[in-house]
């Protein structure tokens, strides 16, 4: 479950990169944050005309009771490229800072 505001704001902050991976589907207009630890994907970009956007899990929010959501689901298959990027240029998060902290180093 993916929730979204186009005047709202993320900023993110990767503390350990190597904790990391960004994964791309097949469009690869969208990367999938993903942790290798516990393999929550707590938010997911899209670069679209050198701005990037996202959407966020709620799944990763804590203390959100899911009764409290709207939930609705909906269907993309029949979207064509173009028109998911105008989709999300419309709907999704338009602020968005990603910062990802080094790698830590190896201890001798």
């Amino acid at each position: 479950m993916y929730t979204s505001h186009p005047d709202a704001r993320l900023s993110a902050r990767v503390i350990d990169a190597d904790c990391l991976n960004i994964y791309t589907f097949g469009t690869q207009t969208a990367g999938f944050y993903i942790c290798t630890r516990c393999g929550a994907v707590p938010f997911v970009t899209s670069t679209i005309q050198g701005a990037r956007y996202a959407v966020v899990n709620v799944n990763t929010f804590e203390n959100v009771d899911a009764s409290d959501l709207d939930i609705s689901s909906t269907d993309f298959d029949n979207e064509d490229i173009g028109q998911r990027l105008e989709r999300r240029k419309r709907n999704w998060i338009a602020a968005v800072e990603v910062e990802l902290g080094p790698a830590p180093r190896a201890k001798n």
